[in-house]
């Protein structure tokens, strides 16, 4: 059943999103206002006391739906010294009982911003799921160890590209970026170890809250957050949760 539904699905993806056609008709400003749909009735009622135990459960059950793309995709959002903001989608590569880590090139609009301002929100959209999980807290770079091992672990072309791209500065044309991949292919060919960027690591992220949001009828929808509580001299992190208006 889950394979026919992925079939299915990317039918239903090719059917509506073409490349050698024109563009589609523009939305009238009614349309937009009149787009909705319905929630379900399922309820968010509790959660365990642990959030990365709530957060493990959810994560699983959406690499489970066969609607869900990539479940470990992830929006991240970013202010920049100016108080400019930004979002991208990240994949969340790592989860432990410190936070949440992903990896990008440090020298990137994102590793800028997180260099002058390390407050950060992840946002993991589950539409079909009907849910929705935010992450607020700071983002931190990992060890050069545990980036180096992360790195090792990724397919030859994906390390390829991360020397050949310059994350964010500007392209003169696509022919560029083809010739610097093919530079760093012919430098280290298809079998040979490629070592890690010097300008490519990951970041963890050190949540302070953690919002569970589940879609309910008439827009009465579930949210519960947990939120840190900072205790004087003790290691051991607490937490708190509570429920909110939606």
């Amino acid at each position: 059943m889950r394979l026919l539904a992925l079939i299915y699905a990317e039918d239903a993806f090719y059917e509506k999103v073409t490349l050698d056609t024109g563009m589609a008709r523009e939305l009238t400003r009614e349309e937009i206002a009149a787009m909705r749909r319905s929630y379900g009735q399922a309820g968010l009622e509790a959660l365990p006391d642990d959030p990365f135990v709530a957060f493990a459960q959810w994560l699983a059950q959406a690499h489970d739906n066969p609607m869900i793309v990539e479940p470990n995709a992830m929006v991240l959002s970013t202010v920049n010294h100016d108080g400019a903001m930004s979002a991208r989608t990240v994949l969340l590569k790592d989860i432990s009982r410190n936070g949440f880590t992903f990896f990008t090139n440090y020298q990137s609009r994102k590793g800028l911003a997180i260099h002058s301002q390390p407050k950060v929100s992840l946002l993991f959209p589950w539409y079909a799921m009907e849910r929705q999980l935010i992450i607020v807290g700071e983002a931190e770079q990992i060890s050069r160890e545990e980036t180096e091992e992360y790195f090792a672990t990724r397919p030859w072309g994906s390390k390829i590209g991360a020397w050949a791209s310059r994350q964010s500065a500007p392209l003169a044309s696509r022919e560029e970026l083809q010739e610097r991949w093919d530079g760093a292919a012919a430098k280290w060919p298809e079998g040979c170890e490629v070592p890690t960027p010097p300008h490519w690591g990951g970041y963890r992220v050190f949540p302070h809250e953690i919002e569970f949001w589940q879609g309910r009828h008439s827009r009465l929808h579930d949210r519960l957050r947990y939120e840190r509580i900072i205790t004087d001299g003790s290691a051991e992190i607490k937490w708190q949760i509570g429920r909110f208006y939606p």
